[in-house]
């Protein structure tokens, strides 16, 4: 596996939480740490791109955080459109 940049692991956190997933699946779906999944967490949670669900353990994408990924998307295919041109 590549190694991936901050803005990598914080856009796979978003996709695997989805609509709703515990810390557990998430942290195995996106093979992250355990620290390395509560410190990406606190910060998706102070940017208002998570939220824990009430009276639940689930993490669930808020729609800042649809919005942040669908961008980070559109962003990461340009580059690698321009990556597969040179």
């Amino acid at each position: 596996m590549k190694n991936r940049n901050r803005t990598e692991m914080l856009a796979l956190i978003l996709e695997v939480a989805g609509n709703g997933n515990t810390k557990t699946k998430i942290m195995y779906k996106a093979c992250l740490s355990y620290a390395q999944l509560t410190e990406l967490l606190a910060i998706l949670q102070q940017s208002n791109l998570v939220e824990k669900q009430k009276g639940s353990r689930f993490y669930r994408v808020t729609e800042k955080g649809k919005n942040f990924l669908q961008n980070y998307r559109r962003m990461d295919g340009m580059i690698v459109q321009n990556m597969e041109k040179s």
